[in-house]
């Protein structure tokens, strides 16, 4: 949904790219280090410091609209940079996973439960879960256009946006609150709703905002595989009309 204002902050970067590619740096220059990034976004996951963990992750982000908006600027866009971007787009979000997956958050205390809760920042199954979810909803729009022919099959309830969004959203509210608001917010509940998200690992804010980001990614999968379903034929009915 966010995706639609891709135009505006494209114009918003265009002066940044134009004195980007004075300096002779080039859009797969800038891809490259973009990835060398997030592996240091990912270190600092992995050693428990989610606030610098995030701050470098959102530079990683700042730095993949510098590579189009040098592409843009100095006329070097090309197919092969636009795959060499997307694929590097897809390590990055791997590594923000594998950081988070990773790093530890110690164990939470919760009264009369008898076990530990979570001794990481998102357990590996929620993380693996969205992580695909990611990874299929980029390719099923993928395949659309390459195989299927489509001109662009950019729809869907979430794109990567929308997805950073709710990841940022997450890691700050476990990193800045004194205590586990989550977990605070389940004491409330009737005891059978906190043992059912103990039971499924789901333990603090962070990975309740990841396994979202998944429910919202495997959807997205869904409706770009019907839309897909539903465009492909038109227009290649409207292909063989043209001829």
């Amino acid at each position: 949904m966010l995706g639609k204002l891709r135009e505006r902050y494209q114009k918003v970067m265009m002066p940044v790219g134009r004195v980007l590619a004075k300096t002779g740096i080039t859009p797969n220059m800038i891809t490259g280090l973009t990835l060398i990034v997030a592996m240091i976004s990912c270190y600092f996951f992995v050693v428990g410091d989610l606030l610098l963990g995030l701050l470098i992750m959102i530079l990683t982000v700042v730095m993949d609209m510098f590579d189009g908006a040098v592409a843009r600027a100095a006329n070097l866009s090309s197919k092969f940079g636009a795959t060499f971007d997307h694929t590097l787009d897809r390590y990055a979000e791997y590594l923000f996973m594998l950081g988070i997956m990773w790093g530890p958050i110690g164990y939470v205390a919760i009264p009369w439960w008898p076990y530990s809760a979570g001794d990481t920042f998102v357990h590996w199954f929620w993380g693996y879960f969205t992580l695909f979810g990611m990874i299929m909803a980029s390719f099923s729009r993928a395949k659309a256009e390459s195989v299927g022919g489509m001109k662009n099959c950019s729809v869907g309830i979430a794109e990567r946006q929308e997805k950073l969004i709710l990841t940022i959203v997450g890691i700050l509210l476990l990193a800045l609150p004194s205590s586990n608001i989550w977990v605070d917010f389940l004491i409330l509940l009737p005891p059978s709703i906190l043992s059912f998200f103990v039971l499924i690992e789901i333990t603090n804010i962070l990975t309740l905002c990841i396994v979202i980001v998944g429910i919202l990614s495997h959807i997205t999968v869904a409706q770009r595989l019907l839309y897909a379903n539903k465009m492909i034929p038109r227009e290649e009915k409207e292909a063989i009309a043209d001829v």
